[in-house]
């Protein structure tokens, strides 16, 4: 049984394929360099995959299109190639920290099926110019960003009183990096008489904890020493002069 001697398998189709190919290749190999989730593979899977969902749509029917009888309607396999994308594009997102990743690399994904679909339909210089595009997005945006103003990280230097065999330490650090504060330095005192009264008896002091933390980050202090404050157990939150720890 021989291959049916359709349309659309000639020299042309298969230089669409190529150029997807290639293009999608170029895309991924940038990921790929970068370190994602995903990388030359994927996104090569992706532009050939669906430059030959376009050509099927474009060709695979002729043999049973009827003039004015039977109609169909390339559109429909693109918006199918659409929809389907979206499981890989949620794949490579997650949240980690409060903060979400890899959606860079599912737009990447996305704009590579994009090229494959074009280059499928015979677009080749719409394929041309948005790879062109995507290299501008990823390589000259990022140096554009360094040069816009940004705001001054702060520092500071906290000293904190809590209750001692509490678990309140690991409170405190948590808290300090949930809000996106570095801790370059900390200073534990458990024998000090820190704000304590002179007829305080022993015991007293050593439940109680002096904590000096050295901090940094972009948003206003007050909203950290807030935040530590409503701690149970925490006693006193209080800035210092920044003079150094030992």
């Amino acid at each position: 049984m021989g291959i049916p001697n359709l349309p659309g398998q000639g020299l042309l189709q298969l230089g669409e394929l190529a150029l997807a190919f290639l293009l999608s290749g170029l895309v991924g190999l940038e990921r790929e360099i970068r370190h994602k989730s995903a990388g030359l593979r994927t996104y090569t899977l992706v532009g050939v995959a669906s430059a030959l969902f376009m050509l099927i749509s474009k060709y695979g029917f002729n043999n049973v299109l009827v003039p004015h009888q039977i109609v169909l309607d390339p559109s429909r396999v693109v918006a199918q190639v659409v929809s389907g994308l979206g499981f890989i594009g949620g794949g490579v997102i997650f949240m980690r920290r409060n903060v979400v990743r890899g959606l860079t690399t599912a737009a990447s994904v996305w704009l590579t099926a994009a090229l494959g679909m074009a280059c499928g339909a015979g677009l080749v210089t719409l394929a041309l110019a948005t790879t062109v595009g995507h290299f501008i997005i990823m390589f000259v945006f990022p140096r554009l960003l360094h040069l816009l103003p940004h705001e001054k990280a702060t520092s500071a230097t906290l000293e904190i009183t809590y209750d001692d065999g509490r678990g309140i330490l690991r409170l405190l650090l948590v808290e300090c990096t949930r809000l996106r504060f570095a801790i370059s330095h900390v200073r534990v005192n458990r024998n000090g008489r820190h704000d304590l009264p002179d007829d305080a008896p022993a015991a007293a002091e050593l439940h109680t904890v002096r904590l000096t933390l050295e901090v940094r980050g972009k948003r206003p202090v007050s909203h950290l020493i807030a935040a530590l404050g409503s701690i149970p157990g925490v006693e006193e939150v209080a800035t210092v002069e920044d003079d150094g720890l030992d």
